[in-house]
Parts: C-alpha cells; sequence; structure tokens
C-alpha cells in the first residue's frame, strides 16, 4: 500500500451519549444519542470534509476522535492504535500527532497571554524548545500561517478574527502533528477571510503533509477543499463519496435536500432547478426515531423505513449510502455546482 492510500484514522461504529439526570438524586433518565455508530476511515495526506446541520453530531465526532470527549462505545484507530484504551499519559503524549483547530477564534484563546505564550505553550508542554530556540520556532510558526513574526508579544485582543484563527491554525502546527481535526475552523469570519484561510489549509497541507477532517456548513468550501464528503444526519453519516461524485450524483434525500440549497451564481439557472424543501424539524437526539433516521422528514418514505435502520451499503464504487430508496440514477443535473469563484 502506497503512502497515498495508507489509512491514517480509522473510526468504527463510535458513539457518544450524554447521560440526562433528573430530580433531587439526579436519577438517570436517558441519554443524548449526540453520535450513535459512526464509521469512516482517513487517508494519509487527504482531507475527508463532515458536513451537517446544526445538532447533527459533527463536532462531538471531531472531540470524540481526539479525546476531548471519551466515546461511550466504539474504536478510533490512529496509525493501528486504538486511542479509546489509552492511559491519560500515552494519551498525552499521542496529541503530538494529533491536534484539534476550534471553531470560535475568539473563545479559544486565552486573552490574558501573548501570542508568543499562546504558541509555545505545547512545546513547553513536551519540552520541545527552550530560549531563544523557543522564540525562533514561534517565529517561524507565525511565517508558517502568514503573520508578522514582531507581534509575538501582542494579546488576542489586538488581532482581527482572521489573524486569531491563524493564531490558532500556528498552535496547532507547533509539534509537527499529522492529522488535524478543522472544526468549522472558518464559520466565524468574513467570506473573503475564509477564502484565505482555506488557501492557507491547502498550502499547509502540501507543504507539511497533513491530513484534514474538515468540520463545516458551508458546502461549498467544503467540496473546494475535502478529497471525499461525509454527511451526517441525526447522530449518523448517511452518505460517503467522493467529492465530486456526492455533489453531481447524491443518492440520499437528505443530501439532496442540502444541495438544492445552495446558492447558484446564475439567475436562469437558479430559476429552472428545483429545490427540495424539508418539511419538520429534526428529531430530538434524545428519542431519535425507530427505523431510518430521517424517515420523519423524507418525502420518500413507507412502512419499510419505519420497521428498521437502513444498512449503509456501498451502491457505487467508493460511494457509500444509508437509504432503502438509494438507487442509482442519472446525474441529476439541477444540483450540479458552481466552483466558487473566489478561491483561486
Amino acid at each position: 500500500m502506497s503512502n497515498n492510500e495508507e489509512t491514517l484514522i480509522r473510526v468504527e461504529d463510535l458513539k457518544v451519549h450524554f447521560p440526562i439526570y433528573r430530580g433531587v438524586i439526579r436519577r438517570q433518565v436517558g441519554s443524548v444519542k449526540a453520535v450513535d455508530g459512526v464509521s469512516f476511515q482517513v487517508k494519509k495526506g487527504e482531507t475527508l470534509g463532515l458536513v451537517g446541520e446544526s445538532g447533527c453530531g459533527k463536532t462531538t465526532t471531531g472531540r470524540a476522535i481526539v479525546q476531548l470527549y471519551k466515546p461511550t462505545a466504539g474504536h478510533v484507530y490512529f496509525r493501528d492504535i486504538d486511542l479509546v484504551s489509552l492511559k491519560e499519559e500515552p494519551m498525552r503524549l499521542m496529541r503530538k500527532e494529533i491536534q484539534m483547530i476550534f471553531q470560535d477564534p475568539y473563545a479559544s484563546l486565552n486573552p490574558r497571554m501573548t501570542v508568543r505564550d499562546i504558541i509555545s505553550e505545547p512545546l513547553l508542554a513536551f519540552g520541545m524548545a527552550t530560549g531563544k530556540q523557543l522564540d525562533n520556532r514561534v517565529k517561524e510558526l507565525m511565517r508558517l500561517v502568514r503573520l508578522d513574526p514582531d507581534f509575538i508579544y501582542r494579546f488576542p485582543h489586538e488581532f482581527s478574527g482572521g489573524q486569531r484563527q491563524r493564531i490558532g491554525i500556528a498552535r496547532a502546527l507547533a509539534l509537527n502533528p499529522a492529522f488535524i481535526v478543522c472544526d468549522e475552523p472558518i464559520s466565524a469570519l468574513d467570506v473573503s477571510i475564509q477564502a484565505q484561510i482555506i488557501n492557507l489549509f491547502e498550502d499547509l497541507q502540501k507543504e507539511l503533509n497533513l491530513t484534514y477532517l474538515f468540520i463545516a456548513h458551508d458546502l461549498s468550501m467544503v467540496r473546494h477543499i475535502s478529497d471525499r464528503v461525509a454527511v451526517m444526519y441525526l447522530g449518523i453519516i448517511v452518505e460517503l463519496a467522493d467529492r465530486n461524485e456526492i455533489y453531481n450524483n447524491p443518492l440520499h434525500p437528505y443530501t439532496q435536500a442540502l444541495l438544492s440549497a445552495i446558492p447558484v451564481p446564475d439567475p436562469e439557472h437558479y430559476r429552472k432547478r428545483s429545490r427540495i424543501v424539508l418539511e419538520g424539524d429534526v428529531p430530538s437526539p434524545a428519542n431519535p426515531p425507530s427505523g431510518c433516521r430521517f424517515r420523519t422528514r423524507c418525502p420518500k418514505a413507507d412502512e419499510e423505513c419505519e420497521k428498521g435502520r437502513p444498512e449503509f451499503r456501498e451502491i457505487l464504487p467508493g460511494h457509500f449510502v444509508e437509504c432503502f430508496k438509494a438507487e442509482v440514477p442519472s446525474p441529476l443535473k439541477e444540483v450540479t455546482f458552481e466552483e466558487n469563484s473566489i478561491l483561486k
């Protein structure tokens, strides 16, 4: 197996359930099934995009992979090492290889620390640099994320949102990790800044041979940066395929609805394409529907969908879908995607 095909991260039947307590004695009366049986692989050097509505479990999945949340069940393998079974100290050492970039650049940086202290913290924690060597490494990381190294003694409030996110990226790169979970790193930024950050991610991936799990809402950005895309709904992955395949030939009704909502710059094309509007609200993850998770909002649902959960099956080579009604249709022209012109 070549390096490009080597599996770096393997997630098997991952579950994260948060208990619900009530009463004076705090008795558990249920659980929120934030992630409920997720399986996928991320190959070395690729970017896997993870998309879905708010509350579907994307962030929880990312945090469970890096073990910020302890999984209720399942396994997360990094180079065939099961992270779930590792004790505290071995897992701490493993964090040199696995890092996370958080969504909110305003909340993820300590306002009382200078940029030098923020970026150097992981280096000091692992004893990888001190003194002059530490300052040189911090300045090197600042240049890597396109920031002026003379700003290392400034505080986070002196930077814009895009600059703060670059500081968070520099902190994540400090230990030379192999795998980074990017938890909606562009959602809090202006559109023009989003393009700059996406281009930075791509440049860093080529330069440092990084592997990403890229969590996002913006489907246009996800297609631009990702090699493959996984679509989540109510704690499970309902479709997984190559980025072009999933955008030009979506097979799950939920994916089709998401893609039909993407804005199109051509008014004539926008008027001609069909829009899929889902009815009802997303069910509570504390009490998900029986059978297919999407059946309460699916226009194709019938009695079969209520009786049992569909198998996550490979319908086309590399194209996996969890749906009884998924077939191999001709490409859906009405949901074809236009590349975002602001990106390089």
